[in-house]
């Protein structure tokens, strides 16, 4: 589904990673780790597209991500360290904003909110939320997505709609009861058949088939 191949980058002049290959199948993580610096961020938006390696290519679904961009870019959903909210609006007006862009939602807002435990201030100004509140309205946004295949099977999911999520230090600012939720929603994920990539130096407690982890650095 993902393809990283001969990947190469450079931040000013120095060299971050060179000759990095990974493969990602329907319903695998990937762990990115190594020490700041390192280029995990830069890592992720060129897997995203939002930067471009100095050498090498991402593809998916066997085409490179620049030369379908719009179709890439509909299977694809990137929360990077700003959480990407309007802190003037309520947590329930900016997902409703996300549906509005996504166009086709799995869930509705109210329900997400519901899920990540912020119900209680879904309608609150977003700037009255502690940074932990926040990060949970951002990855709510993850549950109103492409859909995955409702029975996923290796040999047999629909990979039109397989889904790729691109998280960048996801965990950041969550108490253990936020850690637990997005633990568990990564682990729906992979088992309908999605793809994610994340930034984190934590161990993930998700009972999945494949977990696979890069160290840069």
């Amino acid at each position: 589904m993902l393809n990283a191949i001969d990947l190469e980058c450079y931040r000013g002049d120095r060299l971050l990673f060179r000759n990095l290959n990974l493969t990602l199948k329907a319903g695998e993580i990937l762990q990115v780790q190594g020490p700041n610096g390192s280029g995990k961020t830069s890592l992720l938006r060129i897997l995203c597209g939002l930067t471009l390696p100095t050498a090498g290519e991402v593809h998916w679904r066997g085409e490179n991500i620049h030369r379908n961009r719009e179709r890439f870019l509909s299977r694809i959903v990137y929360v990077g360290h700003q959480n990407g909210i309007k802190l003037e609006l309520s947590p329930l007006e900016n997902l409703k904003i996300a549906c509005s862009l996504t166009g086709q939602v799995k869930i509705t807002p109210g329900n997400a909110l519901l899920r990540f435990e912020l119900h209680r201030f879904r309608d609150v100004p977003a700037y009255t939320l502690s940074a932990g509140q926040r990060r949970r309205v951002a990855l709510a946004r993850l549950l109103l997505g492409h859909p995955c295949c409702e029975h996923f099977d290796s040999e047999r999911a629909c990979q039109e709609h397989i889904s790729c999520w691109i998280l960048d230090e996801p965990f950041t600012a969550l108490d253990r009861a936020g850690v637990m939720v997005m633990e568990s929603v990564l682990e729906e994920h992979a088992n309908s058949g999605g793809i994610t990539i994340l930034t984190t130096h934590q161990p993930l407690d998700i009972n999945v088939d494949s977990i696979q982890k890069i160290e840069l650095g």
